[in-house]
């Protein structure tokens, strides 16, 4: 069953709320080295319960905080997406080296990501 697996804040100033968010709650938080100004989030040990994330800059009218679900077959999902009512918001796009990404909106306008793995993926 997918579930929510990444969360992404938007922030003007990332290194501002990087900062922030490392203060107050000891998250580690590093800049990606790949192909779009993104930072890593993790929160904590493996172990325990709960989800890592990225921050990023507001990209149009995507801003807030995004709960991404981790899906096995993202144009499936998509499909499923509008079957049922939703809208995709931002179409299906590579994460090189990472996989897939389309941002989402449920029947009521609420906005979520949905992402497949796929190391393979590039622009």
């Amino acid at each position: 069953m997918p579930r929510v697996q990444h969360f992404e804040i938007s922030a003007d100033d990332p290194e501002k709320v990087a900062a922030f968010y490392e203060n107050v709650f000891g998250w580690k938080i590093t800049k990606w080295e790949g192909p779009v100004e993104y930072w890593l989030v993790d929160t904590g040990d493996e172990s325990e319960p709960g989800i890592n994330g990225g921050i990023s800059r507001p990209e149009g009218v995507i801003s807030g905080t995004v709960n991404t679900i981790g899906v096995p077959n993202i144009d499936e999902y998509l499909e499923k997406v509008t079957q049922h009512g939703g809208k995709i918001f931002m179409d299906k796009h590579p994460i090189p080296g990472v996989g897939y990404n389309a941002y989402c909106q449920d029947v009521e306008g609420t906005l979520f990501g949905v992402h497949q793995e796929d190391p393979g993926a590039s622009m």
